[in-house]
């Protein structure tokens, strides 16, 4: 990339951020294909839910022990090993009982995979901000050119899960082990982030964030973070379930053996592909049109997204699901890179770090859990009367309604974004 300087500690952080992703990108967007295979497909919204569960508590957790008492590289090396542990259970579990296996002896080792899993991608962070400090270099600038081989890695996983005819398999679970097995040893070479000497005087709701709350006493701000919450709902609903949707047309002899039938995951690897170019619009976009008008362009590119997965098939209508995905870098990168700086620009100095932890809670934590525990009665409700376009029109609908909502309560004081 232009202006990004290849050297050691680039390649060696470069290649954390892949291996990262790589580990999630074996699953998270198959894993809804697996659980219908094995007729679980009315849990898959539990499934995703555990991930915003994890995401409330754990990173927070984990953040005061690299903090406090273990160094950063080495925290992150235990999270992944223990939580390549548990990838490995359910891979061996899916095996051994085939179709006969039960929504317990999945969850249970997926609950605690993820629960060590969700702490490691702000511990990634961390490791590389630590790292880049030492030399010298700028995080704003250096990181996001790094982090975007994160979403390569993502990506260079989906395909190859497809590729090797793992989507509806419980192999998939066994590569993300071997990438986490990987990235724990990986982790263990990253220069030492020894844990931060604490200040005296600080309270435990103090180090684990909690005085962040008094930023939403702000009407403006309160409004800001519901609205997070809300769109949040919807960030893991086709992660879920657009896999299992796009396999489902295999049945219909018009569309069996058509390309988005025989590799869905790389269909919706698109949508990573999207996000990496969005990624490049924002500085223009939110210096050209303002905060507001950016997260109502994200909200109507979700309610878009919905929509044309609803209205598209595999046949002549494949040109919609190919839309479907380019719209998803917009809808997904303009609302959580946008709304990161948003944050960045609204609080105090001294408690944006923490700020951030509370957008991701409100959108990854909170907002995630419950729109995928919704979404999963959405879907039920759907395939017992109407079948899938129904679900993807209900999505639609809502994404709408919260656009329209943002657009007459929201009132930005500046188009600024420093």
């Amino acid at each position: 990339m232009k202006g990004m300087k290849i050297d050691r500690i680039t390649i060696k952080l470069v290649t954390l951020c892949f291996l990262q992703f790589a580990i999630w990108g074996a699953y998270l967007t198959s894993m809804g294909i697996y659980l219908f295979k094995v007729g679980l497909g009315d849990k898959v919204g539990w499934f995703f839910a555990m991930q915003g569960v994890a995401s409330i508590f754990m990173p927070a957790i984990m953040g005061v022990v690299a903090d406090r008492w273990v160094a950063a590289q080495k925290l992150l090396a235990l999270c992944h090993f223990v939580s390549a542990l548990f990838l490995a259970a359910i891979g061996l579990m899916g095996y051994v009982k085939g179709i006969n296996i039960s929504f317990a002896d999945l969850f249970v080792p997926y609950m605690f995979s993820v629960a060590f899993f969700m702490p490691t991608i702000a511990l990634t962070n961390s490791v590389s901000y630590a790292v880049l400090a030492g030399e010298q270099r700028e995080a704003e600038k250096s990181f996001p050119r790094i982090r975007v081989f994160g979403t390569v890695g993502f990506i260079v996983s989906m395909w190859l899960i497809d590729l090797l005819g793992m989507k509806d398999s419980p192999a998939q679970f066994l590569m993300a082990s071997f990438w986490g097995v990987l990235m724990a040893l990986y982790s263990l070479r990253m220069p030492d982030c020894p844990p931060r000497r604490v200040k005296s005087g600080r309270t435990l709701k103090s180090v684990l964030g909690f005085d962040t709350f008094k930023c939403i006493v702000d009407r403006k701000m309160a409004l800001f973070f519901l609205f997070s919450m809300l769109l949040g709902c919807a960030l893991q609903v086709s992660n879920g379930y657009a896999g299992a949707y796009l396999s489902s047309f295999a049945v219909d002899a018009r569309y069996a053996g058509t390309f988005t039938v025989e590799y869905p995951v790389i269909m919706t690897s698109l949508s990573q592909i999207s996000e990496t170019l969005c990624i490049l619009l924002i500085p223009f976009f939110l210096s050209r049109f303002g905060i507001k008008k950016v997260m109502l362009a994200a909200m109507v590119a979700w309610s878009l997204r919905f929509m044309l997965l609803g209205a598209g098939n595999p046949g002549n209508g494949v040109w919609l699901l190919v839309l479907s995905m380019v719209v998803y870098g917009i809808a997904f990168d303009f609302f959580n890179i946008s709304g990161s700086l948003y944050v960045n620009r609204c609080v105090d100095k001294d408690m944006r770090s923490s700020a951030q932890g509370l957008f991701m809670l409100v959108t990854n934590g909170l907002g995630a859990s419950i729109g995928m525990l919704v979404a999963q009665k959405v879907v039920d409700f759907s395939l017992a009367r109407a079948g899938w376009s129904m679900a993807w029109y209900i999505f639609a609908a809502y994404a709408a309604v919260i656009a329209v909502l943002f657009f007459f309560s929201f009132k930005e004081e500046s188009n600024n974004v420093n």
